[in-house]
């Protein structure tokens, strides 16, 4: 009998170590698909809405949130909209400076915290308001080489034991994601830098090319629409003249912010070289096209543009393209916005601050001018 029992309990002893090792595996295989998806990912907002979804999933959380770079230039780390199933506090504003020690420490610093645990190490004094009114049940660093790309807060935890705590393989799993999240993050900051004009903030001419090379070719396969509207700021040179290339930056810069303000998340605005600008509007027919533009026409005639006290009057000239598989087939985006700039030089012939459409008729007619 005794002999039976040692046996029961080292076959018991041995089906719970296979078991460990099957976890441990299954977890390895989870791990390895995060990685390609985070890395696979550089479209910042959908990488984000990646790590928040992967780590409730993960470990079991009501909700998560990533504090990041707020701008390519800046040196607040922002809560904003990254984040899901977080009890926002209307009154707090989630910002953390680089300034405050909290960052520092979470820099400098290993390991995960548990708001308690973080309220006793930080440094006396320390600012952590933003993340104490969470209420989170750990807070990550997600650095690469000492470096903070940001912080990732996890919410209530899901659980059927009074221990909602976290298990040191637990942990160990959070880690090995946040490295993973941390790397992505830079990847995606890497490839915004290399592709955002620092002075508008807008996307360069090639990646404009790139996005509205997958547009087109998905317009065209869909029988759907796409459309392009390329604008240039009238007599920008006197600007420069009158009041001096300080002006003319803040003009370039305002005119920018206006047109990015005014479009969509799906769309694309883009600086295409000096005070010519461009933007992708996806799934877009002629009408609606011509509707948004004129709206931001009118937008920026009616703008108080003052600069050193001095109120500059500011307006645009624009020309719009639109595919569309029976009026307008163009297979190549070069084409489709050769024929936005077409327009916009028709608009610039006509009296300047105005909307000119590409219709094949008008094409025709510039062509036979030039």
């Amino acid at each position: 009998m005794t002999n039976d029992n040692s046996v029961d309990f080292e076959n018991s002893e041995l089906q719970d170590v296979v078991t460990q090792y099957e976890k441990k595996i299954y977890d390895l295989k989870q791990l390895l698909e995060i990685s390609r998806s985070l890395c696979s990912t550089l479209e910042f907002s959908t990488l984000i809405e990646s790590i928040l979804y992967t780590c409730m999933g993960q470990f079991r959380v009501l909700g998560a949130g990533v504090f990041v770079l707020d701008a390519l230039d800046s040196d607040t780390f922002l809560l904003g909209s990254n984040y899901s199933g977080m009890d926002i506090d209307p009154g707090v504003s989630y910002l953390i400076p680089s300034k405050n020690p909290l960052i520092h420490f979470l820099e400098t610093g290993t390991g995960l915290f548990t708001l308690p645990e973080l309220s006793e190490l930080v440094p006396y004094g320390t600012d952590i308001t933003v993340i104490s009114s969470l209420r989170p049940s750990l807070i990550v660093p997600l650095k690469q080489h000492n470096h903070l790309n940001g912080i990732l807060v996890l919410g209530e935890r899901i659980t059927l034991s009074e221990d909602s705590g976290y298990s040191d393989y637990e942990k160990e799993q959070i880690e090995d994601i946040a490295s993973l999240a941390s790397i992505a993050i830079n990847n995606s900051a890497l490839l915004e830098r290399s592709s955002t004009d620092m002075m508008t903030h807008l996307k360069l001419k090639y990646f404009f090319y790139n996005v509205l090379t997958d547009k087109l070719d998905a317009a065209m396969a869909n029988d759907g629409h796409v459309s392009v509207m390329m604008f240039d700021i009238d007599f920008f040179k006197r600007f420069n003249d009158t009041y001096g290339h300080a002006c003319g930056d803040y003009v370039l810069q305002t005119v920018a912010k206006m047109i990015k303000s005014s479009v969509r998340s799906q769309d694309l605005a883009a600086r295409y070289g000096g005070e010519e600008f461009t933007v992708l509007l996806n799934d877009t027919d002629r009408d609606d096209a011509v509707t948004v533009a004129d709206r931001i026409r009118s937008k920026i005639e009616q703008y108080d543009f003052n600069y050193e006290n001095q109120h500059v009057k500011v307006t645009i000239s624009i020309g719009v393209a639109t595919y569309d598989s029976n009026l307008n087939p163009v297979t190549m985006p070069k084409l489709l916005v050769e024929q936005a700039d077409q327009a916009l030089y028709v608009s610039k012939r006509n009296g300047r601050n105005r909307v000119t459409f590409a219709d094949p008729k008008l094409i025709s007619e510039v062509k036979v001018d030039d």
